[in-house]
């Protein structure tokens, strides 16, 4: 690896001087307009803009014309002189009324980045739509980069998966902040409202150093709306024939031309039990959320300065169990089998940030939060309470290095969390804190090549000193082709009762291999990641046609293991004595049938093991082949905004293997595999104007159920009982309807 470096370095050093020029496009209100074409006039020298609106072109005295093209806005011809940064505000035609064709011919709703280093897939506000998408926990059901399961036969939990790996192996991030760890790794994405989100960038393999050591598999960063884009209020209502009812509004205001503010406000529960597998246990839990954000923004942009402040409260209950349990009347004791989880959780960030107005490629930030998650939970006589409170910041600068060819990333990071933490009145509780201090250097030469080194040492109080290098590389060999590779190390502490909390709903006692680490006795977990991926675009019948390639490959040099095949009564968790690895190998077509008719398909396979007590094992619950498509249709808007939308999602799942339940008596085992299955959602938008429209859908159309979900469910406190073992859904059919109004 070192060589591999120590190659791209020498070819970067080598490559040929080429003066380029950078600026960026703005709309009238000064928000970036990403993909807009820059080219220079008569030439087939081109380029476009990121999400932030910059871009960068190969320039040479002989270009003195630089056009600039965005849909819905009149082509611009700017005069260049020299390569200075620019700065251009792209302005709609007068007279003309460009509000529907900005809907009809927006970005796309799932995009793969060309220009970036990093393998990006960014979902846009329209991809959330396609679904019943009521948090972000169920915003993945059309993206093929992503798996989502259950994670067990109580809560409704939606787990997802990347590369493989559950998401303790992935950093979640709010708007580059991390923000669902420790102790909300198991429930922190369904306390996310889908319509809060903007977008959701989903980075695969190692990432940046910017944004700390933790990750392994990826990142997954969402993007809260904006106060100064955002409309004055818009309205959801969702209902299900689950029972589950959510409401949400957001209210905005102009303040100034500076200062605005949005209110969030969410509320969701289901009010009655179902019981469609007839297995005794409710299908999902009762429960009801109360979740209210205030966000502020400030904008500046002839100074430099743009900052954000918000701050969040919200209360879920849940409660689950026996169809006849009461907690007033059998909580901790043998009437009914039950559970009960409460949180509380507060949070408040900022980010402030400024662009010096003579050098626009130069900028620092400073990025703030601090989060209080408190749980208090319960699984029938077993207690789990755990109380983080974290406070987390990041210095980041950035600039060139003699030219914008040449870009860096610096910046030191500190992190607190404290956590209070008993499993059955057994005290866990501990600080976890570290300092950092990272660089990232980019060369971009514009045109065909990007590649990134990256690297950070930090001090953990219980991790230790270590370092932590990263790279990525992008090269466009020819039109629409994108090659790219990455490689890098992750370390993380594993939180190991906060992250499999779906245990606790079992008779299986907790054991701890304790060999004197620090963290439960264990040692941190150590991974490398390496990746390839190649795009190549193309026209197929003369439509729009994308071809993926994506392979990665994790290897563990320590993992905190979960062992679930030594015996179905207990669960191991120790330090990996041997090997552990996670191959995922993804083919993807991307295809524009018609205007307006897209097919998105996708094949994926795994190829996972881990050294078990018991020899070499497929990790559990984890399908070795997975195929996935999505049609999505979307009418001509005619009449003032009226339009169809129809989406269908399905989804193929090959046998998974399972726990070890062979010692059990034969009524309560479950085989070694599962049986493969299928799963169809689909979802009809209606909408009537530009500010109303209704939606109706249906999840799990084909009305699979697993046939057996929880083990020992006639004798819930006897020896044999696990809720755990989830390979599919657990209840069959579910339709919902909602609406969507706006005050614009």
């Amino acid at each position: 690896m070192r060589k591999i470096y120590l190659l791209l370095l020498l070819c970067v050093s080598f490559a040929q001087a080429q003066e380029t020029l950078s600026g960026k496009v703005l709309d009238e209100q000064n928000l970036p307009l990403p993909g807009a074409g820059i080219n220079w006039l008569n030439t087939t020298i081109s380029s476009s803009t990121l999400e932030d609106g910059t871009f960068t072109i190969p320039y040479s005295p002989e270009h003195k014309r630089l056009l600039i093209s965005y849909l819905g806005y009149p082509t611009d011809t700017l005069d260049i002189v020299s390569p200075q940064y620019i700065t251009h505000k792209m302005k709609p035609a007068k007279g003309s009324d460009l509000n529907e064709v900005v809907v009809d011919k927006t970005r796309k709703s799932l995009e793969r980045s060309h220009v970036k280093a990093t393998n990006v897939v960014t979902m846009g506000s329209k991809e959330l739509l396609k679904a019943a998408c009521c948090n972000i926990a169920e915003a993945f059901e059309t993206n093929p980069s992503i798996d989502v399961s259950f994670s067990d036969a109580l809560t409704g939990t939606r787990q997802i998966k990347m590369l493989g790996l559950t998401s303790p192996y992935l950093l979640i991030a709010e708007e580059n902040i991390p923000a669902v760890r420790g102790a909300s790794q198991v429930y922190g994405l369904s306390f996310i409202p889908g319509t809060w989100v903007e977008s959701i960038q989903i980075t695969k393999g190692a990432g940046p150093v910017v944004n700390g050591y933790e990750s392994i598999s990826g990142q997954i960063n969402y993007e809260l709306l904006k106060p100064v884009n955002d409309i004055p209020f818009f309205l959801n209502a969702y209902g299900s024939t689950d029972s589950r009812f959510e409401l949400n509004t957001h209210f905005n205001k102009k303040f100034s031309d500076k200062w605005s503010s949005s209110l969030f406000v969410h509320g969701n529960a289901r009010v009655s039990k179902n019981d469609m597998n007839d297995d005794g246990f409710l299908d999902n839990p009762l429960g009801k959320q109360i979740n209210i954000m205030n966000r502020w923004q400030y904008n500046d942009m002839e100074k430099g300065w743009v900052g954000f402040i918000n701050a969040r409260y919200m209360r879920d209950e849940k409660q689950t169990g026996e169809l006849g349990f009461d907690p007033d009347t059998d909580k901790f004791t043998t009437n009914h089998w039950g559970s009960e989880i409460n949180t509380d959780k507060v949070d408040f960030s900022g980010k402030l940030g400024y662009v010096f107005p003579d050098m626009p490629f130069q900028s620092i930030g400073l990025q703030s939060a601090f989060n209080w998650h408190k749980q208090e939970s319960y699984f029938g006589f077993r207690t789990y309470d755990i109380d983080q409170k974290s406070f987390y910041s990041n210095l980041i600068f950035n600039s060139i290095i003699t030219n914008t060819r040449n870009n860096f990333a610096t910046g030191l990071n500190f992190t607190y969390d404290k956590y209070g933490e008993f499993v059955n009145a057994i005290d866990y509780s501990r600080i976890d804190n570290s300092v950092g201090a990272f660089f990232e250097y980019t060369y971009d030469n514009a045109n065909d090549f990007t590649v990134v080194f990256g690297g950070r040492f930090d001090v953990h109080n219980r991790l230790g000193a270590f370092v932590t290098p990263r790279m990525h590389l992008r090269y466009n060999p020819w039109e629409k082709g994108t090659f790219r590779a990455s490689a890098g190390r992750g370390k993380r502490a594993a939180n190991i009762f906060a992250e499999n909390q779906s245990l606790f709903g079992s008779s299986r006692t907790f054991t701890i291999a304790n060999n004197g680490g620090k963290l439960y006795g264990l040692n941190p977990e150590i991974a490398w990641n390496y990746g390839l991926s190649f795009i190549q675009g193309f026209t197929l019948f003369g439509k729009n046609t994308e071809f993926v390639i994506d392979f990665y490959r994790t290897d563990f040099q320590n993992q905190a293991v979960v062992d679930l095949f030594a015996s179905p009564q207990q669960v191991l968790f120790y330090n990996l004595d041997g090997k552990s690895y996670a191959n995922s190998l993804q083919l993807e077509l991307n295809y524009e049938i018609t205007h307006h008719f897209n097919v998105r398909t996708a094949y994926k396979y795994y190829d996972i093991e881990t050294q078990y007590t018991t020899g070499m094992q497929e990790r559990p619950l984890q399908a070795k082949h997975r195929f996935f498509t999505n049609l999505a249709y979307e009418t001509h808007i005619v009449d003032g905004g009226k339009q169809w939308k129809f989406d269908f999602t399905y989804n193929w799942m090959g046998k998974q293997r399972l726990p070890y339940t062979g010692s059990n008596p034969v009524d309560e085992q479950m085989g070694n595999y599962s049986p493969s299955f299928s799963l169809m959602n689909a979802q009809v938008t209606r909408t009537f104007s530009s500010v109303f429209e209704v939606y109706v859908g249906a999840e799990n159309l084909g009305n699979y159920q697993q046939k057996k979900a929880i083990l020992g469910a006639d004798d819930p406190f006897g020896s044999y009982f696990d809720t755990s073992i989830i390979y599919a859904p657990i209840f069959g059919q579910m339709y919902y309807a909602g609406i969507r109004f706006k005050i614009k």
